[in-house]
């Protein structure tokens, strides 16, 4: 008789490019006075062109008629002293024309770029984009053209904006355009800081004795190694760090938001679930997490500059569990990062996308029951055994229902999910290079190129039985998420 090991397996599989369709939308508002206007844009527009974005000729249904980006070449001999006017035959500047063809030398807009716009009349535009991270490449002397992510609310004064930044403040020049036409006073310099507001989506003329500058808001933020928050099939988890810059305690808070509908409609993307690294368990050294939703702020208060503490690392990752959707959709929303100071907004976009669970999955299961083998034998009136005339018990049942064991102990597995078909479980693979030199999984050693053994790898489960033809056992369905498989494994 064979005895069977009953495999039941509850699972759940899911893994976390942007397209039109499918990535993190954000507006940015500008408000637009008639004449010039100086914008600098914190949303990556380039997914259409700006006769999409704008419209072409008469056809036009905003006032927009020039825009001209400055794109500066860093060397000592492109520096320049005083805003430039925007022309052609300045080389740091490219423009776009509103005529009927589609010839200007300018065509998108991507993030962190300084233009100035030309409106008719005044007009509110809503530019939609994805979000991005501050960075500007800062011209050691001569005039620099930024713009700062300051809340869209209310803005703070160029004098308490700047304090943080002692070095930029050595004898800072400073201009902005006031709409209107080009004249000696427009751009216009700024002589007193504080009667000057940091406009969010406004860009200024800026010159200063540093050397360097790297400052957009009372904290530093520095992605990881990817420099992006993206999930990806192998990459469960994305972090960054925050550091204080100002001389006193300063509270950093993250918060999430949904997505914008794309550009020309379309449904909303779903919001991944996304978890956050909490603070780390100082007798195991372990760090718990938690999950971090939409109206969830999660706020850290940092030391002052210089100080312990005045740095801290922010961990997000992804719950694939509870991610919903079909292989090779998108998930995504915003990060927003804000200051106690109410000096800054950054917008960070995040995504995951749902891939397919086909393949082949090595894990662990945690065995917490076993399922019992007890015999009840017949007895007479008197409670004696009745045997017969061998003097062999009467069986009248068998119990196997499954109880708990003291303590769990673990169980790897090695599943054969495919595209199509049911989950296949296997006692060992193969993993190495065949005869073309690719790398290839097997269920038999003999598909290994024999000149690289030593570079492959088996995986085993040992507790199942070894067989020469190594076929696995047919389990019910396929792995994926919230699936119930089972599969039986007769063991001699």
């Amino acid at each position: 008789m064979k005895n069977l090991l009953l495999l039941a397996i509850a699972s759940g599989l899911m893994a976390g490019g942007m397209t039109r369709a499918s990535a993190q939308w954000i507006t940015q508002t500008i408000s637009l006075k008639q004449g010039w206007n100086a914008v600098y844009l914190h949303v990556d527009s380039s997914y259409e062109s700006l006769h999409k974005l704008i419209g072409t000729g008469a056809a036009s249904t905003t006032p927009i008629t020039q825009v001209w980006l400055w794109q500066p070449t860093l060397s000592t001999a492109q520096f320049v002293t005083s805003p430039q006017q925007p022309t052609v035959s300045a080389s740091q500047w490219i423009n776009w024309q509103r005529t009927a063809s589609d010839t200007s030398p300018l065509q998108r807009l991507t993030g962190n770029d300084a233009c100035l716009v030309y409106a008719t009349s005044a007009y509110v535009w809503n530019l939609k984009g994805k979000p991005v991270q501050p960075n500007y490449q800062w011209a050691s002397s001569g005039l620099n053209f930024i713009g700062f992510p300051t809340p869209a609310g209310q803005a703070p004064l160029f004098s308490d904006f700047l304090a943080p930044a002692p070095a930029l403040l050595q004898n800072l020049q400073l201009f902005q355009y006031v709409g209107g036409e080009l004249s000696a006073v427009n751009p216009a310099q700024i002589f007193s800081l504080r009667g000057a507001s940091v406009n969010r989506g406004q860009a200024y003329w800026i010159r200063s004795d540093a050397s360097h500058n790297s400052y957009f808001a009372p904290f530093e933020l520095t992605l990881g190694d990817t420099r992006d928050l993206r999930f990806s099939d192998g990459r469960g988890v994305c972090g960054f760090r925050v550091k204080n810059l100002t001389p006193a305690q300063l509270t950093v808070t993250l918060g999430l938001l949904a997505s914008e509908a794309p550009p020309g409609g379309g449904a909303v993307p779903t919001m991944p679930p996304l978890l956050i690294r909490g603070a780390r368990n100082a007798t195991n050294l372990t760090y718990g997490c938690a999950d971090f939703t939409s109206g969830m702020t999660p706020a850290w208060t940092l030391a002052p500059a210089g100080q312990t503490g005045a740095e801290v690392e922010i961990v997000l990752g992804l719950n694939r569990y509870a991610a919903t959707g079909n292989p090779g959709d998108t998930l995504a929303a915003i990060l927003r990062l804000t200051d106690s100071l109410g000096f800054s907004q950054i917008n960070l976009p995040v995504s995951a996308t749902i891939a397919s669970s086909s393949g082949l999955w090595v894990g662990a299961a945690s065995v917490s029951q076993v399922g019992e083998y007890l015999k009840t034998y017949e007895t007479d009136a008197d409670t004696n055994i009745v045997t017969d005339a061998d003097g062999k018990y009467f069986v009248s049942s068998i119990n196997t229902n499954l109880g708990s064991v003291p303590r769990a102990f673990s169980l790897r597995l090695i599943v054969h999910n495919p595209t199509n078909g049911n989950a296949v479980l296997l006692q060992r693979v193969y993993c190495g290079l065949d005869a073309a030199s690719n790398t290839i999984v097997s269920t038999k050693e003999s598909a290994l190129n024999k000149s690289f053994l030593s570079s492959a790898r088996r995986a085993s489960a040992t507790h199942l039985p070894w067989t020469a033809a190594n076929a696995g056992w047919s389990f019910n369905g396929q792995l994926g998420r919230s699936a119930t498989l089972t599969t039986t494994v007769g063991l001699d």
